[in-house]
């Protein structure tokens, strides 16, 4: 059942990738509906007029945790990466003047990011072995530092 688990991290890790990859054109074209959306992300934080630097570090950090998570070498790094932007994008959608369902679709865009979020959740139980060596090696790393 492992070995099982372990090759079904391979489809999530291409879910999450295509899935971040996929809005990575509207957001580096600055589409009318990512400038939209960062617009009001940027405006509710008091960051009033750095939408366009706001939208595009978010669209580096997914093009990194697509990249790192489907590598297999980086993969329990990259779900961990997808998994932290996916909790910032959540978290944005439930508390801010965003909404769940900012296009008026039925929160398809919330949903995408649940289900990124769930894939990455996925993979980081699967490979929770090498997500606490990765946890203790940062952990480590930051007491020495």
């Amino acid at each position: 059942m492992d070995r099982i688990l372990r090759f079904l991290t391979w489809p999530a890790a291409l879910y999450i990738a295509g899935t971040l990859l996929w809005y990575e054109q509207y957001k580096l074209t600055g589409n009318e509906g990512s400038v939209y959306l960062f617009t009001i992300l940027s405006d509710w934080l008091f960051i009033h007029g750095y939408e366009k630097p706001f939208r595009l570090f978010v669209a580096i950090m997914e093009i990194a945790a697509s990249i790192f998570v489907v590598l297999p070498g980086t993969r329990v790094f990259g779900a961990a990466f997808a998994l932290g932007v996916m909790s910032g994008a959540i978290f944005f959608h439930l508390v801010s003047p965003l909404g769940i369902d900012p296009y008026h679709d039925g929160g398809a865009l919330f949903k995408e990011a649940c289900e990124v979020w769930a894939c990455a959740a996925f993979i980081l139980i699967v490979r929770r072995d090498d997500a606490i060596a990765l946890a203790r090696s940062v952990l480590f790393r930051q007491g020495r530092a």
